[in-house]
């Protein structure tokens, strides 16, 4: 007799963006005629860089021919995908890894929530709190929790790294011990980055404990600020401690193409493992479940890795950084307490005392007709916040937000 998996039956009721979705249809079906404007879900709107497109209808112009067709590719990637990862980080950040060491994916998310398949089930979980809601889930179904509290907001068996205004929204290392811990720098939603030093706490603590470190680097592209480190591969020992998740999405707008990577080095290590391990546990884990990243997307991926395509790909994320630019500044002027939009296209503002995060997205829907995301989605730490997407053409960037500057009375 078959059986489900009970751990699904775990998850808090509602995916935090299809609730969105589904709270705005509702308030449209009261408010016909009313045009909403969206500053909610992360995805990229403007048109991809021509150097990138080129690439990818070149290759497509290959699989036409059957002389030059290619089938399945490498389930790690395309070798010279890889090659230029491994140059990039090299010439970009100057970290130095091996070719073999990338593995491309159709997206940092779906990598996000399959690393977790790599650990015992036993596992204790440290998560940042607030957090793109992957890394819960995925560990949830994965039977690593008990049950979600409703009145906490937490589940049973995770340890919550808080990230509040008092720390700058980046956590402190945990107090106790615990086996895989989630970051995300920028941080996805807050905007806050990592310092050096505040990564290396973390190294630290995971090689003195054992313990891996999911690293989130997929809004790496947006910091400005040459002394935060854009890979944590920047802080001497995370190799032995560190698995890193980038992607294409925001770096070249493939939000919709889907292209990414992950990295898992050679040394890596952990409590039962030695060296090579886990290394070659994904390899076999992507040969077996995964047939590799589509070759037409590969082909953009290694065009935006050129001179050229990142020089195009950065004037794409100076855009959206124009738009949050305007989005915190337009915040500010309201006297609201906001985080990011400056290394990332994410501003986190603080909504008035005593308001909860959903109460906080009504109100800018109702007064404002612009759509936000309720901070408390992320985990219990987001209560009290909302999440404002810098992602959306200039001219209705500056519609939402003159929208909110003359209705939201506070």
């Amino acid at each position: 007799m078959a059986k489900i998996n009970t751990n699904f039956s775990k998850l808090a009721a509602g995916y935090l963006f299809p609730e969105v979705a589904r709270r705005t249809r509702v308030w449209q079906e009261k408010n016909p005629g009313v045009k909403v404007m969206r500053l909610g879900i992360g995805n990229t709107t403007e048109a991809l860089p021509r150097v990138l497109v080129d690439a990818m209808k070149k290759k497509l112009d290959l699989l036409s021919d059957r002389n030059t067709y290619t089938g399945y590719g490498d389930e790690q990637g395309d070798i010279p995908l890889r090659q230029a990862l491994r140059d990039f980080y090299s010439r970009k950040y100057g970290v130095e890894l091996e070719m073999d060491e990338f593995f491309v994916s159709d997206g940092g998310k779906s990598d996000s929530a399959n690393l977790q398949e790599l650990f015992s089930s036993d596992n204790i979980v440290a998560i940042q709190d607030p957090a793109y809601p992957v890394y819960v889930d995925s560990n949830v179904v994965g039977g690593r929790t008990g049950e979600f509290n409703p009145k906490t907001g937490c589940y049973d068996g995770f340890v919550y790294l808080e990230s509040n205004a008092k720390n700058g929204f980046i956590p402190e290392v945990p107090k106790c011990k615990v086996d895989l811990i989630y970051l995300c720098s920028p941080n996805n939603p807050t905007g806050a980055v990592a310092t050096k030093a505040q990564l290396k706490a973390f190294v630290d603590y995971a090689r003195e404990n054992k313990a891996i470190i999911i690293f989130d680097a997929a809004y790496s592209a947006y910091i400005e600020d040459p002394e935060l480190p854009r890979s944590i591969y920047e802080i001497e020992g995370a190799k032995e401690c560190a698995i890193e998740v980038n992607s294409f999405s925001k770096l070249a707008g493939f939000t919709g193409v889907r292209l990414g990577w992950s990295i898992v080095p050679h040394a890596l290590v952990c409590e039962n493992s030695g060296e090579n391990v886990l290394h070659n546990m994904w390899n076999r884990r992507q040969c077996t479940f995964f047939n590799g990243a589509s070759n037409i997307a590969q082909a953009g991926g290694i065009a935006a890795l050129t001179d050229e395509g990142y020089k195009a790909c950065s004037e794409l994320v100076d855009y959206y950084k124009g738009n949050a630019k305007i989005i915190r500044e337009g915040l500010e002027s309201l006297g609201l307490v906001c985080v990011g939009g400056k290394d990332s296209p994410y501003i986190w503002a603080k909504g008035p005392e005593g308001v909860s995060s959903w109460d906080f997205f009504d109100m800018i829907l109702d007064r404002c007709h612009v759509v936000v995301t309720p901070g408390s989605g992320f985990g219990p730490a987001g209560e009290g916040y909302v999440r404002v997407s810098a992602y959306g053409h200039r001219e209705d960037v500056e519609a939402a937000v003159k929208s909110i500057k003359e209705n939201l009375k506070i």
